[in-house]
């Protein structure tokens, strides 16, 4: 195993040799444009001044994004709050006309109910002769 280990290190050797970066060979020439270093450096300074506001502004551009997407998502939830309060609203007024409904319904049947009773109870005749039976018959 030793020779095996051996044998790899030499090759890793050998490849890094083979693939060892070469000098690079430039040909001279003037660098910086037709500026002088006195006018370089103050577009540098006038170029970090500007960096700064635009920084700034970046931020603040930022910020108010953050802020209408968070006034969105309220606007959302509201709408949504609104939506579900109208459907149970919806659904409170329909419950109070059947529960109205269910109830002439009832009254209607206990009315009914009552005057057949009454109607049982009186001599079909004459139901006016209870009215008018005088002054012995009262208990009073």
């Amino acid at each position: 195993t030793c020779s095996v280990a051996k044998k790899e290190l030499d090759d890793l050797e050998q490849w890094k040799e083979e693939h060892r970066p070469r000098p690079i060979k430039l040909v001279p020439q003037r660098l910086g444009g037709k500026e002088s270093e006195a006018q370089a450096r103050q577009k540098q300074q006038m170029m970090l001044m500007q960096s700064k506001y635009q920084q700034k502004h970046k931020r603040e551009e930022y910020v108010k994004a953050k802020k209408a997407a968070e006034e969105a998502e309220i606007l959302k939830k509201k709408a949504i709050q609104r939506e579900k309060a109208e459907r149970l609203e919806v659904k409170k007024r329909q419950q109070e006309i059947q529960r109205r409904e269910m109830f002439l319904e009832d009254q209607y049947y206990k009315t009914n109910e009552l005057l057949n009773r009454l109607d049982l109870g009186l001599p079909k005749s004459d139901s006016c002769q209870i009215a008018d039976r005088g002054p012995e018959s009262t208990a009073w």
